[in-house]
């Protein structure tokens, strides 16, 4: 599995291009891979979704979430760290998220979505989001 994560990462890493040569990082306690199927049972979408646990609320609150767009996105354990991780460009950077535990769920409801009953999307800690990029003259 590491040599899988390391040619996933090398292939990631040399088709960047110039926009995405800015990376980033962030830490979440669980990352779910949810396939949403609808009514009739028929697969709509797959979707990485991050938690942070709340130790006041005794509960796991959405952090972020992302569709899942490449196979190279979808998390691998690295067996060393036990950290489950995944790298892919988001929005014209190199992201990666390392989560300390992880579920794959099938559901015919989005998670996602019942959480916000929870905590709004305005009070989301969400990801680590770059500053705007400064153009420099040459």
């Amino acid at each position: 599995m590491d040599m899988l994560f390391l040619f996933l990462f090398v292939g990631l890493v040399s088709s960047s291009s110039a926009s995405s040569s800015h990376s980033v990082r962030d830490d979440v306690d669980l990352v779910e891979l949810n396939h949403y199927h609808d009514e009739s049972g028929r697969h709509v979408f797959d979707q990485l979704i991050f938690y942070d646990w709340s130790e006041q609320k005794r509960r796991f609150d959405v952090r972020a979430w992302r569709l899942v767009k490449v196979p190279g996105q979808l998390p691998l354990h690295d067996h060393k760290t036990n950290v489950w991780r995944m790298i892919w460009h988001d929005g014209g950077m190199l992201r990666t998220v390392e989560a300390a535990a992880y579920r794959e769920t099938w559901t015919q409801y989005d998670p996602e979505l019942i959480n916000r009953e929870y905590l709004s999307q305005e009070n989301r800690r969400e990801l680590t989001k770059l500053p705007p990029q400064r153009l420099s003259p040459r």
